[in-house]
C-alpha cells in the first residue's frame, strides 16, 4: 500500500461522499469535457460530489521515460479546466513507480477510504492499477465488495474525421493544424508563461517581442508564425505570436516570442497567455535583415486582418 499516495489524498477533504473518475486529463479536450459533464450528472441524481483524480506526471513518463510525451497542459492549467467545467474536487495525484505497482483493488481501496468514493464512473480506455489490469467488469465485482458502485460511459464523444484524443492533438498541433486542435480541445491551444529576457533583437528591428518562458515539456505548434490572442491578466490583446529557432540568426532552442499589438509597456516577469488563432506561415530564413523585417511587417498586418476576421475585438 502507497502511504505517500494516501497522504496526498488526506489534504483533500471531500465534504460528502464523491462520485469520481479517474485519468490523466491531459488537455482537457472535449472527450475529457463529455465525461465530466456525465460525472456531475450522475453525482446530482446520487446527491454526491462530482470529482476527479488527476494522475501527474503522465503514466506514459514514469513507465517509458525514454519516450515522454509534451504535455498540452500544465498540471495548473489542468486542474483550472477541470475544476471550470464543474467539479467541485479535483485531486492531483503524484504517479508514482510504487503507485504503478498498486493493484486494482489496492489504488481503488485507497479512493473509497480517503475520497469516501460511492460512485466510480469509468471511460471507455480507462485502465489503471498493476499491468493496467482495471476494467469495469472487475471494479464492479471489486466495488460490491468495498461499497461502491462502477458505471461505463454510455456513449463516448467521438469525431468522424479523427480521433478525440489528446495523442490526435498533439499530432496535428505538431503539423500546424489549429483547426483540428481547437475543435478537439473545444477552446484554442494556448502557452502560457513568465516574460523572460531575451536576446532583444525583436526591439532592434522594431518589433519588440515578449519572450514567454514556456518550460521543455510543454508541446509546441508547428514552427512557423502564428496570429494570436495575448492575456495579461483579465486584458486581452491581438498580437503575433513566432514559435521557432530564429534561422536568420542561428539560434538552437525553439522560442516563444510574441508582438503585441498597439502596446507598450514593461512586462518582464508578469504571466503572459498565448492563445493560438491561426497559422500565417512556416518558419522561414532569411539572406537579409531587410527582408526579415519587411517579412515581420507583413505578418503583422496579416495577423491584424485575421483577428479581425474572427469576429472578435481586443479587451
Amino acid at each position: 500500500m502507497s502511504e505517500f499516495a494516501r497522504e496526498e489524498l488526506r489534504r483533500f477533504s471531500a465534504r460528502r461522499p464523491t462520485a469520481l473518475t479517474i485519468g490523466n486529463f491531459d488537455g482537457v479536450h472535449r472527450g475529457h469535457q463529455h465525461l465530466i459533464r456525465e460525472l456531475i450528472a450522475r453525482a446530482r441524481a446520487l446527491d454526491l460530489l462530482p470529482a476527479a483524480v488527476t494522475l501527474y506526471p503522465d503514466p506514459a513518463r514514469v513507465l517509458r521515460p525514454n519516450e515522454p510525451l509534451p504535455y498540452l497542459t500544465s498540471l495548473e492549467e489542468r486542474l483550472e479546466l477541470m475544476r471550470a467545467a464543474g467539479l467541485e474536487l479535483v485531486v492531483p495525484l503524484t504517479f508514482t513507480s510504487e503507485l504503478a505497482e498498486l493493484s486494482p483493488e489496492a489504488f481503488v481501496s485507497l479512493l473509497r477510504q480517503e475520497l469516501d468514493m460511492r460512485l466510480l464512473l469509468m471511460g471507455p480506455d480507462n485502465t489503471f492499477g498493476r499491468n493496467r489490469a482495471a476494467s469495469p467488469e472487475s471494479m464492479a465485482a471489486i466495488g460490491r465488495e468495498l461499497g461502491f458502485a462502477v458505471e461505463l460511459l454510455q456513449q463516448p464523444l467521438a469525431e468522424e474525421q479523427a480521433p478525440l484524443s489528446a495523442t490526435a492533438i498533439r499530432r496535428a498541433l505538431a503539423e500546424g493544424d489549429l483547426d483540428t486542435v481547437t475543435r478537439q480541445l473545444g477552446r484554442p491551444y494556448s502557452l502560457r508563461g513568465p516574460v523572460v529576457r531575451g536576446e532583444a533583437r525583436g526591439r532592434d528591428l522594431g518589433f519588440p517581442t515578449a519572450n514567454v518562458g514556456v518550460t521543455p515539456d510543454r508541446a509546441l505548434p508547428a514552427l512557423g508564425i502564428y496570429a494570436t490572442w495575448a492575456y495579461l491578466g483579465e486584458a486581452r490583446y491581438a498580437s503575433a505570436t513566432s514559435v521557432g529557432t530564429n534561422p536568420t540568426f542561428g539560434a538552437a532552442r525553439p522560442t516563444v516570442e510574441t508582438f503585441i499589438l498597439d502596446f507598450d509597456g514593461d512586462i518582464y516577469d508578469r504571466m503572459l497567455r498565448i492563445e493560438f488563432v491561426a497559422r500565417l506561415r512556416p518558419e522561414q530564413r532569411f539572406d537579409s535583415i531587410e527582408a526579415l523585417k519587411e517579412a515581420i511587417a507583413a505578418d503583422v498586418t496579416r495577423a491584424r486582418e485575421v483577428l479581425a476576421a474572427s469576429g472578435k475585438t481586443p479587451a
